[in-house]
């Protein structure tokens, strides 16, 4: 299937202060160098603050972590969990069409779509608060016909059904997920033929369903009020009313080796970017100029972690010279570093003083090589 970009697009992207300071928790997940990895993760946050992946967005996620933007495109592009026109504001609505679904009474869903929200899939309901489309198999198939709406299922569903659950929605109200037709989980219609004894006695809600509802984000977009930022799950006490922090909490390796504690660095929560600015000393400023020396400015976005945009900044501030950068010290580099509007800390993350040093004496990086090949896409 051929995927595009939504013909009308924003100006710009960007993070949330809050969605920001997670999206640097992430890539601080991954050794230097190898940000890219963390793609995935940034694009989807960028989607949960939209509602769907603008071009801005994809080339705002690049930039962060140092990638061509054509890299980012191939991402985004690729996986259709990724969705590249806009969205209903309180929900899009993903049908499982595959065998057992469709067999089951999936298309009597789509119609009721069709009907309540829109035509065609990937259309915005006049109201603007849906959108639908058919996907394949969502992985429900004994509770068929399902349909992902948000973050959950809904399953065992009927036309009628689906369309109650979309006109609560639409009044402002989160229907219970899960199985539509009074089944606890997915237990044979009959009730359940093994392990009877004490399944989902005295629950009326299996453990997903239970946890989405006590969450109650069902369809809430991710917005970066969660906290804690990796688990939104609240605090459990135990038997004497103690207070005992959940086991699904990030955990701190406060140094022990990992063969003691099992866990390492990276399950450790990051510092906000405020707080990590607030810890170093703001540096000392490097001579500037006004203006390129006779000859023109140098292609700064020969050095990797420099896209078009952190060119401008670069200008902006009176560096324009591969020479500029890499006489650079350490207190000149932290001012660079605390200086960078949206890109704190990507000089000595991304070494631009070494790549600068080997740049101005004529030589190439493996990336200004690319550059030269045509391989590092620029738009601008």
């Amino acid at each position: 299937m051929l995927r595009r970009l939504h013909h009308e697009q924003p100006e710009s992207f960007a993070f949330t202060p809050a969605n920001m300071d997670w999206a640097e928790a992430q890539i601080s997940k991954y050794p230097e160098g190898r940000q890219a990895s963390a793609v995935i993760p940034l694009l989807w946050r960028a989607q949960e603050q939209e509602g769907w992946l603008s071009r801005p967005a994809i080339e705002y996620v690049a930039d962060m972590l140092g990638m061509a933007h054509i890299r980012a495109l191939e991402v985004a592009t690729f996986y259709f969990m990724f969705q590249l026109q806009p969205v209903g504001s309180v929900a899009h609505v993903q049908i499982c069409g595959t065998t057992s679904c469709m067999i089951c009474g999936a298309g009597e869903l789509m119609e009721v779509c069709k009907a309540k929200i829109a035509a065609k899939p990937h259309e915005v309901s006049a109201d603007g608060k849906f959108s639908w489309e058919e996907v394949e198999c969502l992985g429900a198939c004994s509770n068929a016909p399902m349909a992902q709406i948000g973050k959950d299922y809904y399953e065992d569903l009927t036309g009628e059904k689906l369309a109650e659950i979309l006109d609560a929605m639409a009044a402002g109200s989160v229907p219970t997920p899960g199985p539509q037709n009074g089944r606890f989980g997915s237990e044979p219609l009959g009730g359940p033929v093994v392990l009877t004894e004490g399944a989902g006695e005295g629950e009326k809600l299996n453990a997903s369903v239970a946890l989405a509802t006590e969450i109650g984000d069902t369809i809430k977009r991710i917005d970066g009020t969660e906290v804690p930022l990796r688990a939104p799950w609240r605090d459990r006490s135990d038997e004497q009313g103690d207070a005992t922090p959940d086991t699904h909490a990030p955990k701190l390796s406060e140094g022990a080796p990992a063969d003691e504690t099992g866990i390492d660095k990276r399950e450790a929560p990051v510092k906000p970017a405020a707080e990590v600015a607030s810890d170093v000393s703001e540096g000392r400023k490097p001579e500037t100029l006004s203006a390129p020396r006779e000859g023109g400015a140098d292609d700064l976005k020969k050095i990797k972690g420099v896209g078009p945009k952190l060119e401008a900044l670069l200008h902006s501030l009176g560096f324009f010279h591969f020479g500029q950068i890499a006489s650079w010290t350490e207190e000149e580099l932290a001012w660079v570093d605390a200086n960078l509007e949206g890109f704190k800390g990507r000089a000595s993350r991304d070494a631009w003083v070494a790549q600068a040093k080997t740049l101005a004496e004529g030589g190439e990086t493996e990336f200004s090589a690319r550059v030269e090949k045509g391989e590092v896409y620029d738009d601008d």
